[in-house]
């Protein structure tokens, strides 16, 4: 049976912005008509590459086919405060057009106009409420109408995919969907995914949503992998893969050693028949003729020898070059951190809801936040870390304070470092008695290193700033007894939310964390989790 044709090919797709930087370079593959969650690290080029399939941006060369209309929902909504649910839902046009129809108010003159803007869409407001109600969004009379500024960030981010469900684009793109979203509307995005009715391309480093796809693409070094599976079994299989590959460049390097060492022994004897000539001729043993043949005969010989001994060598060398480009060389945070010195039930912070019951934070614990979006989280971190502004409205009531002065603070947005210090220098405002080159080494454990410690923090890229701004806080002397971290895996890769966990499973301090990625929390071996209700009050589930 012959395979379904792709909804999206690429063929020697490079794409450069006019700087010259190539995020893009020589990319051949295909999606298929199923769901594909496209992965790859940070500045790899993934959102670059779905706009150029929505026809965003033009290729600098090469040629991209697309089966059909793209349809394309970038990471950062721009909303209109004037929009409606209608705009969001991207059918404003043809509501209106059926509206004025069918209640007798457009003008004649433009009858012909407005039918061409409904085509097929008479039962548009009917296909949208319904929609909406399948994702848990209100439905009901004049939803259509109401302004998107009365919508929570998530359910605009629900309503704008189930405008793309609606269009019914024959390839639907979608960028970071679920960032910023909390548990609820991740459920309810998810189940959107698990229904897609045609090709859709998601980029995302949600794990659980990753397991809802039917192929996984990564991009990759100029290079555009696909697996029939989900994320999960691509890590397995990618897994079994690299084993393989480091088995062979073992073996290569092994071949290759036995190689160098037969030609030294050959070398060996072809200087040791070189020596025996030598004195041949000293000692007059043969006659001048005989001993120029014999020479002739010899040098031949040693030469072949060498030739064939160098060649094998060479062949060897190719093969561990080869094998070595099977082999990803991916680094990982390494960090030896110092102990912050926090015994067992040393109370290091205090929250309170609004119903009187307080919660302590006590010893190394490890302890989540949680809680839908606009109680209040990010505003409660802030006032523990003495960072909210005076007057600030937490929106639910509950306070909070910290009992330790030695407290490392991750905000949700990387603007913790100055643009104009170098990166060396941006460390050092946490570690300011700490060496210059001790500090570069322990930098190199996070994967900054050589020039890029006296580059100026405003030339990072995004994956370079997170690993900056960690390893400030991480680094910092003497050490944080308590880190809080404000959702640390927005706009984070797998990668990088790995190395995150890397991290911090070297810390040996209490930790709190805002999060919203269940997989993340999980695996942090979280000892508690606080959730934080609209009222204010706190509940704390312990493990």
């Amino acid at each position: 049976m012959p395979a379904p044709h792709p909804s999206v090919v690429l063929h020697d797709l490079t794409f450069s912005w006019p700087d010259g930087a190539t995020p893009i370079a020589g990319v051949s593959g295909a999606f298929s008509r199923g769901r594909t969650g496209l992965v790859g690290l940070n500045g790899a080029g993934k959102s670059t590459l779905l706009r150029l399939v929505a026809g965003r941006l033009r290729p600098t060369s090469g040629s991209i086919s697309v089966s059909g209309v793209a349809d394309y929902l970038p990471q950062r909504l721009t909303l209109d405060t004037d929009a409606t649910v209608a705009d969001l839902l991207g059918v404003r046009d043809v509501v209106d057009a059926v509206r004025a129809i069918t209640d007798g108010t457009a003008p004649e003159a433009e009858l012909a106009a407005l039918f061409d803007v409904v085509g097929d869409g008479w039962d548009v407001e009917e296909r949208a409420l319904a929609e909406l109600a399948g994702t848990g969004l209100p439905a009901g009379d004049g939803v259509l109408d109401r302004p998107v500024g009365t919508l929570s960030g998530g359910e605009a981010m629900l309503v704008a995919v189930t405008g793309v469900r609606l269009r019914g684009a024959d390839v639907a793109l979608l960028d970071e969907p679920t960032n910023n979203l909390d548990g609820d509307a991740r459920e309810r995005l998810h189940e959107l995914v698990r229904t897609w009715r045609g090709a859709l391309v998601v980029v995302s480093h949600d794990r659980q949503l990753l397991e809802l796809v039917d192929e996984t693409a990564e991009l990759r070094t100029g290079s555009l992998t696909t697996y029939g599976g989900t994320y999960a079994q691509y890590e397995e299989h990618l897994a079994a893969q690299q084993e393989a590959a480091r088995a062979a460049l073992r073996d290569a390097e092994q071949i290759l050693r036995r190689e160098k060492r037969e030609r030294i022994k050959a070398e060996e004897r072809i200087a040791h028949s070189e020596r025996r000539g030598r004195k041949d001729v000293v000692e007059r043993r043969y006659v001048k003729a005989a001993i120029n043949d014999r020479r002739n005969s010899a040098e031949k010989s040693q030469a072949a020898r060498r030739g064939q001994a160098a060649g094998k060598e060479a062949d060897a060398r190719a093969a561990v070059e080869a094998a070595e480009l099977s082999v990803r060389d991916d680094d990982r945070i390494v960090v030896d951190l110092p102990d912050p010195d926090v015994p067992a039930g040393r109370r290091l912070a205090v929250l309170r809801g609004t119903d009187g019951r307080e919660v302590v934070l006590a010893g190394p614990e490890r302890v989540a936040l949680t809680g839908p979006n606009g109680v209040g989280k990010t505003t409660l971190l802030e006032r523990l870390v003495g960072m909210a502004p005076v007057g600030a409205d937490v929106g639910t009531g509950a306070v909070a304070e910290t009992l330790t002065d030695r407290v490392g603070y991750l905000p949700q947005r990387l603007d913790v470092l100055d643009d104009d210090q170098t990166v060396l220098d941006a460390v050092r405002v946490g570690a300011p008695d700490v060496a210059p080159g001790e500090l570069r080494n322990r930098l190199a454990r996070f994967l900054v290193r050589g020039d890029q410690v006296g580059r100026p923090v405003a030339t990072l890229s995004g994956g370079e700033r997170f690993r900056v701004t960690l390893a400030r806080l991480l680094l910092s002397d003497p050490p944080a007894q308590l880190l809080v971290l404000d959702e640390p895996t927005n706009n984070l890769d797998i990668a990088s939310t790995d190395q995150l966990v890397q991290a911090l499973a070297a810390y040996r301090g209490a930790l709190l964390v805002v999060s919203h990625d269940r997989a993340f929390l999980d695996r942090l071996g979280l000892d508690a989790e606080l959730v934080l209700a609209a009222d204010g009050t706190l509940t704390e589930r312990r493990s």
